[in-house]
Parts: structure tokens; sequence; C-alpha cells
């Protein structure tokens, strides 16, 4: 056969991704992605400093993100999400509205972000009460809750690792293990937190024996920069996305307990009378 006959490759439409420079789950973001649709990434520039609210505050810089949307345009994306999501809670909803500005300014594409991403699919789904996970420090966390309750999202339980780096070698259990002692309320959904953290394979796990919706931050920030395009996530067994036939659900693999966890995990539920306390 010969190669001419094949008529070349489809035509792709671009989702432009910028991600902080320690991102590693490239790979994890293409699975949410269908086969017509490619992602073109970029990384802000290397600062040295620990996963933190002053690091959160340097990846999301205006000018910052002004250059790495630049730098997409020769790809010609048709959107561009900002994947990380302290750099985009650290703000407050007032500081997420504004980097959204700052980078439909920059690239005349429209973005978002994936805390904002995070707000439209808890709308989506009608969820006002969630359960939270994340690897990163007390403050980083609760930052993060002060975001949420500004957009009138209660908190309800939560459990966090405390990390400062090599965040995306957290394994699965380890995610899973924490989700099941946030649930401790009367929650709507699960957000899991960190686009740098492992959730893939763990979602369709934990909405099974949770039996909740669970979101993640690089579902959430592939679902809504998707959707902008009219296209739709390839996620299977997620309640953030269309569902499959009931004949064709298959059970998802179990996954084994942790071991043991980092010392510095905590998991805290919230008090009847604190819930939503920043």
């Amino acid at each position: 056969m010969q190669v001419s006959f094949l008529g070349g490759p489809q035509p792709q439409r671009g989702v432009g991704v910028v991600a902080p420079f320690d991102f590693a789950l490239d790979r994890e973001l293409w699975r949410w992605v269908p086969d017509d649709i490619s992602l073109r990434v970029t990384r802000t520039p290397y600062v040295p400093v620990e996963v933190s609210l002053d690091l959160a505050r340097l990846v999301s810089e205006h000018e910052t993100l002004g250059e790495a949307v630049r730098a997409l345009g020769a790809s010609e994306p048709e959107v561009i999400a900002y994947a990380c999501t302290s750099g985009s809670f650290v703000g407050g909803p007032a500081g997420e509205r504004a980097m959204c500005e700052a980078m439909t300014r920059a690239g005349e594409v429209p973005s978002l972000t994936t805390s904002g991403a995070l707000v439209e699919a808890l709308a989506e789904l009608g969820a006002s009460r969630i359960a939270l996970v994340t690897p990163y420090t007390e403050s980083v966390t609760q930052s993060l809750e002060e975001y949420l309750a500004d957009v009138g999202v209660t908190v309800t339980g939560r459990a966090f690792l405390g990390l400062t780096r090599h965040i995306w070698k957290v394994p699965y259990r380890s995610v899973v293990d924490m989700a099941r002692q946030a649930v401790v309320g009367a929650a709507d959904a699960l957000f899991i937190s960190c686009t740098n953290l492992p959730t893939y394979d763990a979602i369709p796990q934990l909405e099974a024996e949770l039996r909740m919706p669970v979101l993640s931050a690089n579902q959430v920030t592939m679902w809504a920069a998707l959707r902008r395009l009219g296209a739709q996530a390839v996620g299977p067994y997620q309640a953030l996305l269309d569902p499959p036939p009931a004949q064709a659900v298959v059970p998802a693999p179990p996954v084994p307990p942790a071991e043991a966890l980092p010392a510095a995990l905590a998991v805290e539920s919230v008090p009847e009378d604190q819930e939503g306390w920043t």
C-alpha cells in the first residue's frame, strides 16, 4: 500500500495548556482528550521555590501567563487552559477572573483555569457541599477552602498530605485512602485537588465505593476546555462525563488501602458550627 492512499493525518483542533514548570502528568491530561483534538502544552519558567502559596503566586503572575499564552499562539489553539489549581485559587475568585481576562487578552482566544473549571463543574452537578483531598500543606489547603467559601461551596471534611515537592509521585492507593477519610460529612461530591496529583484511574473506584461524584483537578480542566469546543471529554465511569450504557459497565479493579501514608497526612472533619469557615 502506498502511503499517499491514506490521505494524511486527520484535522486536529487545538487546546492550549499552560502548566507550572514542575508539572509531570502530560500523559494523564491526554487520557481525557478525544482523538480529533490535540493538546499544545507549555510550562511557566522555573523558580526555585517549593510548593507553597508563594509558588502559587509566582506561577500565576499575569506577565508570566501572557508570555506562555503568546508562545502557544503559533499552534493556533481554540481555547487556553491554565492547568494549576493553587495558582488559580490563590488570588480568590476575583483573582481567578482576572487571570482569565489576562490570558484572553494575550491569546485572543477563550481562556479558563482549573479553579474556575471546578466551580463550573460543581454547578453542573448541583454540588455545594464537598469533601476535599489535597497533597498540599495546611496553609495552601486552607487557601483553597477560602476560595470555595467565597463561591458558596462548603467543605464538609478534608484530608491533606503536607507535601512541598514531588507531588506527582503520590500513588493511587494514597489518594484513595485520603478520600475515604475525607468523606465524613454529608457531601454532594469529592474534589481531589492539584493537577500534579495522579487521579485518572482512581476516579471510577472512588465513585463506585463512595456513591458520589468524584472530581479531580485535571479532569475538570479538560472537561471545561473541551466543553468550550463543543467536545466531550473521554473518561469512563465518571459522573461529570456522560455515563456509558449500563450493560457496558465493568467494575473498576479495587485499589488496596495504603499501608502507610506520609507522616504529614492530616485528616479533619469540619464541625457543624464551623462549616465553611476560612
